[in-house]
This record gives structure tokens, sequence and C-alpha cells, in this order.
């Protein structure tokens, strides 16, 4: 779909891998050992740095604008599955968002936290460093704690949000062009 006006950089010899299909918005950065699946897409202003060890996306993740997703040395990649949805201005640093879940705007997921599959992390949350947000469970707060179950219309709307997103992301990808008559 299309890299261009982003900042693709190799770091250590070491290029970003996207995907036919993905989609890296103009602005945005993306650094390293980065792996970006079919689908996926990273918004304006948005930042994955790989450079002190790898991030994966999966097919159909969209990272929101002004996300900021980094690592920890030796043992922290951070890992996104597919259809996963990451809001606006997320920090997420050296992570596992399983498939199919929510980070909402402005929450942070920090250092070997696990957000399973389902599971909603409410906007402006802090998840601190070692816990796991389970399956089907709804945390917020500051830090984060188990609120309730994630009801079936909330599981739909992360259905729809990281559909939406694949779709609008193909459009943006289109988009011939424009060059400035300045």
């Amino acid at each position: 779909m299309g890299t261009q006006g982003a900042y693709i950089l190799p770091f250590r010899n070491v290029l970003p891998r996207i995907a036919p299909g993905a989609f890296v918005a103009p602005g945005a950065s993306v650094i390293g050992d980065v792996e970006m699946a079919r689908d996926s897409s990273l918004w304006f202003s948005g930042v994955i740095r790989g450079d002190v060890n790898y991030v994966r996306i999966g097919a159909r993740s969209n990272i929101q604008d002004g996300t900021v997703i980094h690592t920890a040395t030796r043992d922290g990649p951070t890992l996104i599955g597919e259809d996963v949805v990451v809001g606006h201005q997320c920090l997420l640093h050296a992570c596992i968002l399983e498939d199919a879940c929510m980070v909402g705007m402005g929450a942070v997921v920090m250092d070997y936290s696990v957000v399973e599959s389902g599971a909603w992390v409410a906007a402006g949350a802090l998840v601190p460093p070692n816990k796991r947000v389970k399956a089907g469970e709804l945390w917020m707060g500051s830090p984060a704690k188990y609120v309730r179950p994630v009801s079936n219309a909330e599981r739909e709307e992360i259905e729809r949000v990281a559909a939406a997103y694949a779709a609008r992301a193909k459009e943006y990808g289109e988009v011939p062009e424009i060059k400035s008559g300045l």
C-alpha cells in the first residue's frame, strides 16, 4: 500500500520489513528490527523503534496517531497480534498484545505485561510492568485494575474498528501523490 513520506530507517544494518498491503503514514517512523504484516497500519506521527530488541505487528492491526512502541534490552521485544486496535497516543514498551484486543487512547502498557485476546485496556489506563490483562477483561485506571468483563458489544467494537482501519489504510494507500505548485 504505501510508505511514501514515512521514515523507514535501518539500525545496525537491519531494515524494517513492511509487508505488501501494509500502510505507514507520512511522518511516521519505523526503525530497525520491525516487521509489519499485511494490512497492518501505523498512522501519522507514530513511532516504532526496533533498535534494542524487535517489534512484530500482526495482520490487520492498527497503531493509531502519535503512538510510540519501543522494547527492552535483551529479553523484551514488543509483540502485537492480529486484528489489534491501539488507540491514539499510546505507549507500548516491551509488552505483548494478543489477537483482537483493544488498547484505548493514551493508555500505557509497560514491560513484560500481556494483554490477552479479547481484552480491553481503557483510555488513559496505565498497565504496570509484569501484569496480565486476561482474555475478556476490561481494565481501567492508573495503575490499571480489572473492572468487569468485556461486553459482547465491546468485542464487536474491536472487530469493527480493526476492519475499519484496515479499509481506511487501503484507501490512504491508493491516494495519488499530489505535488505542490509552491
